[in-house]
């Protein structure tokens, strides 16, 4: 049964659609067959993988309404071993029509529940709130993985996270827990960065994840080719970090 692991943090621009697209790829480069849902309106993860969201008639809009069928709506990407179930803008009123839907909470976990099995990894990449969606994703997951940008406001608005994290735990799903803090958009030339990496590692301790991605020109540019940066520039820096953090994510789960 596939592990599935939301990347959520309801702070815009610490790099949650970079990380859902690179650990997937490396996951899968690895060679473990991995799916990723695009959880936001604004398509990201879907573009960055080589789906126009504006051609998409079967997203995980339809999907999570019954109106389509999941496996129909799963699309093959360049990647070997990764799948995505992409979004498109009408994703967005999709909270207004759950409001009447009974038990809407957890209509992301029915949608996965079917294939579950033919994944190893399925990667949830949350919009940048906190609403019903992003609640979706965490009702229906296993772990969160919660990216932290290493600049100024890095911490703010974590602990609003992580109170709806216990929220979720009480009411809606028991078994969820942090999969990890990952620290990203790191510059060991700024004091700020060190600060910031050293504030987190103290107050969160064994939850931070040892893998750092730093700031890295060729991850910024992969998604203008489409693609992770895995397969744009293998030997780049951003490329070698996702690797370590799938290899680390693969130790921690006691996988090979």
């Amino acid at each position: 049964m596939g592990k599935v692991i939301a990347i959520a943090n309801q702070k815009g621009g610490v790099g949650k659609t970079t990380t859902a697209i690179n650990l997937a790829a490396s996951l899968a480069i690895l060679e473990h067959k991995t799916l990723i849902i695009d959880a936001d309106p604004q398509a990201n993860t879907s573009s960055g993988l080589g789906i126009d969201p504006r051609t998409i008639s079967d997203s995980i809009y339809e999907v999570m309404l019954g109106e389509n069928d999941i496996h129909t709506a799963i699309k093959t990407t360049d990647v070997p071993n990764l799948s995505l179930l992409p979004a498109n803008i009408d994703l967005v009123g999709a909270e207004l029509e759950m409001i009447n839907i009974a038990e809407r909470e957890k209509l992301m976990r029915q949608m996965i529940d079917p294939i579950k099995d033919d994944y190893k990894f399925i990667l949830i990449d949350c919009a940048p709130s906190l609403g019903l969606i992003t609640v979706n994703a965490l009702t229906a997951s296993d772990t969160v993985l919660i990216p932290v940008q290493c600049e100024y406001f890095a911490l703010e608005g974590l602990g609003k996270l992580l109170n709806t994290i216990k929220i979720v735990q009480t009411n809606l799903n028991s078994n969820l827990n942090i999969e990890g803090i990952l620290l990203t958009m790191y510059d060991n030339r700024l004091r700020l960065s060190n600060q910031v990496l050293e504030d987190v590692r103290t107050h969160f301790k064994n939850l931070v994840f040892n893998t750092v991605i730093y700031r890295n020109v060729r991850l910024g540019e992969a998604p203008s080719h489409q693609k992770p940066v895995l397969m744009y520039d293998a030997s780049s820096k951003g490329a070698l970090n996702y690797l370590n953090l799938a290899r680390e994510i693969l130790v921690k789960n006691n996988m090979k």
